[in-house]
């Protein structure tokens, strides 16, 4: 509950519940599951007429559970196994009875590890992810070309999708100019402004429990942002192209890195040798995050720093501490590749103070500044041969 308040937060599954079940929106269920038996499912459904309770249990995956429906939680206990010979997964206030999760950090481990590598089924829910999500953002570029405000943007990608904003797996991200700059924009701004020159959204969609997350930017018209636009989009279609076996994610992060170095160059806005600003460390204020994550049941996904299935950790390389994910890629393995470009106020003004200023084109810069920035994000499965881009699939369908 809200602090001082009756008003409840809203309800999000239990991620290793919705690993088993498209039941999102179930509150109280419980899941048993006995090597060797059917996975056991109480499936509360209480005779409540202040609230909708869920509709009798039915779908495609009923036949593999053994669904027992209970209306009063005190029934629960009852159906599940011996609490002493169990590992219970979930928070802290779920627990009923001797049920009180432990959270076994040695299951957890396992669990998250092999979260990574998505069954058939898995990919199956994350392509329609993907398909909703792209309808929203064709919408949300029409309102775009029309003037319109981000929360009209945001409304507009909420209505193609036909979620709502509890629905969606993160906040929409939705800046308009130089709110592109703020990596996690937080709000819609009502008011259109009065010259729209650049969208970046960031926006996503899920189904059955399975995200998809799709950022793209767009200019108003031609010039020096719209050809940095088509060369971030050059790169970030590269460095797909990489989503390999055997490709080390951070190593993949430090290329982009090189590759943006590259751009500074090509476009004037830092006048160094490529490898100079990269040394400098330049690219860093204008590319400040990691290169992307781990998707599925969750948008960051888990297990991205993890060593194996026992636990450890693969530290992240030095300087980038915002990179959320350091595993060597494996087939059945889904990331997003999300390179960026942001003309962030405070991060160009420790430049102007720091030795390298004088090589920064910085009319060129200020010109660019009220744009705010570029992020464009795929959605992407790393197979036995090429990559499946699950977002420009959906784009292009």
């Amino acid at each position: 509950y809200h602090f001082l308040d009756d008003r409840p937060s809203p309800f999000v599954i239990n991620p290793h519940f919705k690993h088993w079940l498209p039941l999102t929106e179930h509150p109280q269920c419980w899941l048993a599951i006995t090597p060797g038996s059917k996975p056991v499912l109480v499936y509360y459904q209480p005779d409540d007429y202040w609230h909708l309770p869920p509709a009798a249990p039915s779908g495609y995956w009923v036949e593999h559970f053994d669904v027992r429906v209970v209306a009063d939680s005190a029934e629960i206990a009852a159906h599940l196994p011996t609490a002493k010979r169990s590992v219970i997964l979930g928070e802290a206030d779920a627990a009923i009875a001797d049920y009180l999760p432990d959270n076994a950090q040695t299951v957890i481990d396992y669990l998250h590890y092999h979260r990574a590598f998505k069954t058939p089924y898995e990919l199956a829910q994350m392509r329609i992810a993907s398909r909703r999500a792209v309808r929203g953002h064709r919408a949300a570029e029409s309102a775009f070309r029309e003037g319109r405000s981000e929360l009209a943007i945001h409304r507009a990608y909420l209505a193609a999708t036909d979620h709502n904003d509890l629905d969606l797996p993160y906040g929409n991200i939705v800046g308009l100019n130089e709110h592109a700059a703020v990596l996690h924009y937080q709000y819609q701004n009502p008011n259109a402004p009065a010259q729209s020159r650049a969208l970046l959204i960031d926006a996503g969609a899920t189904h059955a429990g399975y995200a998809a997350d799709i950022t793209r930017t767009y200019a108003a018209s031609a010039g020096p942002f719209a050809d940095l636009i088509t060369s971030m989009d050059s790169l970030q279609r590269e460095l797909v192209d990489r989503v390999r076996a055997e490709q080390d994610y951070a190593a993949l992060h430090l290329d982009c890195h090189r590759m943006l170095a590259e751009i500074l160059r090509e476009h004037d806005i830092v006048r160094m040798d490529a490898e100079d600003i990269l040394a400098s460390g330049v690219t860093r204020a204008f590319f400040p995050h990691g290169l992307g994550h781990s998707l599925g049941l969750q948008v960051h996904d888990v297990a991205g720093f993890q060593r194996d299935d026992r636990g450890g950790r693969i530290e992240k390389p030095d300087g980038h501490s915002a990179l959320r994910l350091t595993r060597t890629l494996s087939e059945g393995m889904v990331v997003t590749i999300e390179p960026g470009l942001y003309f962030i106020d405070t991060l160009l003004g420790k430049l102007r103070q720091g030795p390298h200023a004088d090589a920064l084109n910085w009319s060129l810069i200020d010109e660019l500044r009220p744009y705010g920035g570029i992020r464009i994000e795929d959605d992407v499965v790393c197979t036995a041969g090429a990559p499946e881009n699950l977002s420009r699939d959906a784009f292009a369908a």
